[in-house]
């Protein structure tokens, strides 16, 4: 596992906020409000100078999401971050703050789908060009760079395959080139991994996902380096994708318990990852954790948890696999990952189902691909029922 310091459940707890709240609250509040008054033209004047500490518009700022903003920070060991209506909104503000016309992005292939649209498709119509390289193949990202490469993008570890790259060759192809990294970490979350540490600019997550933890809110944040954050922060001032109050409130609740849920997600994954592997009716199983993965000693090196999902293909057509999800009775059927209730996928008919079987394959998904978001669940329970849908193959 990784020898650099795990944030604790008490940094998950406290980290981040003040000692007090107003009106002596336990709990932080939530400031719901579009706009802040100035009691007089004097207070108006300081502010505008630099001189007071405040809120102006709500676009430009608000305490609670604030806090979510230092909460999120702290436990990525940055100074700054900047946080927004959704994973997306952190993604697509952070690449218009780094690139400009005529420059070229890398990305490697398996990175989410929608961000490989933003840059492929949306970007190119502004004369940014761009470059697919292979999972974690460091050798074809160093070859791709250009003089004009201003970013490169992957995830850690990657959906669905879970793949975790070098993030310290990373730094090191691209750093010395003055390119600049992004990577997303939902998955991972800082409790298992701080790519920070490893020399990245920039770290993003939808805290959709973990961070808020119970499927009940939308939002985003990204942090890093102090300069580059603040030019994100523009952008988002501008695009007015700013996080909602209480949307910030329901996320800064749920990172209380993150590295609790992340502990038993960890655990019951590998359990699951395990039983799955050696099922006679499981073709393949993709987990960092496991020996047979390809970036197992990567992800031993880097993280302290490998995460809270599974993915397998299982002996069956693309009907068969769609009749083992319907018969699992815990996990629901649906997107998205990281809650407390235990998801599943077909990625084939979820998120690819506009493209033909020749399609999905060119992009890794394979007809029978299951992808299962682990929740809080007994762990016992999970197998049970997956043993269960198996033998009904």
């Amino acid at each position: 596992m990784a020898d650099k310091k795990r944030p604790s459940s008490t940094a998950a707890v406290h980290g981040g906020e003040p000692r007090h709240f107003p009106c002596d609250a336990l709990t932080a509040p939530i400031v719901q409000t579009a706009t802040y008054s100035f009691e007089n033209t004097a207070e108006l004047v300081s502010y505008m100078e630099g001189r007071a500490d405040r809120q102006e518009y709500g676009r430009y700022g608000n305490p609670t999401v604030d806090l979510l903003e230092e909460r999120v920070a702290h436990l990525e060991g940055a100074t700054s971050a900047v946080a927004f209506g959704s994973g997306m909104a952190a993604v697509t503000s952070t690449i218009l703050a780094l690139v400009k016309r005529d420059a070229h992005v890398v990305l490697f292939s398996d990175c989410y789908r929608r961000t490989r649209q933003f840059v492929t498709g949306f970007l190119s119509n502004f004369g940014v060009e761009h470059t697919l390289v292979p999972p974690a193949d460091m050798t074809a990202l160093e070859a791709a760079l250009r003089p004009e490469t201003k970013l490169v993008i992957s995830e850690a570890p990657t959906n669905p395959y879970l793949t975790v790259p070098d993030f310290e060759k990373l730094a090191a192809i691209c750093a010395p080139k003055r390119v600049r990294t992004l990577i997303d970490s939902t998955i991972a979350t800082p409790i298992n991994l701080r790519p920070l540490e490893y020399g990245i600019d920039l770290v993003v997550h939808s805290a959709t996902k973990y961070l808020g933890g119970h499927n009940d809110v939308l939002a985003g944040v990204l942090t890093g380096k102090p300069g580059l954050v603040s030019l994100v922060r523009d952008v988002r001032h501008m695009t007015g994708a700013m996080c909602d109050p209480h949307a910030a409130y329901l996320v800064h609740r749920g990172i209380k318990t993150l590295s609790l849920r992340i502990a038993h997600q960890n655990s019951s994954a590998m359990a699951i990852a395990e039983f799955l592997e050696g099922h006679p009716k499981v073709e393949q199983v993709w987990y960092p954790g496991l020996v047979s993965h390809p970036c197992h000693d990567v992800a031993v090196r880097t993280m302290d948890g490998f995460g809270g999902m599974v993915t397998f293909c299982v002996r069956a057509d693309l009907n068969g696999t769609g009749r083992f999800i319907d018969a699992l009775e815990i996990p629901k059927i649906a997107p998205s990952m990281g809650g407390t209730e235990s998801l599943v996928e077909q990625p084939a008919l979820m998120s690819f189902f506009e493209l033909s079987t020749a399609q999905r394959e060119a992009v890794g998904i394979k007809n029978n691909l299951v992808r299962y978001s682990v929740g809080i669940e007994s762990t016992e329970d999970l197998i049970a029922d997956l043993r269960s849908a198996l033998e009904a193959l």
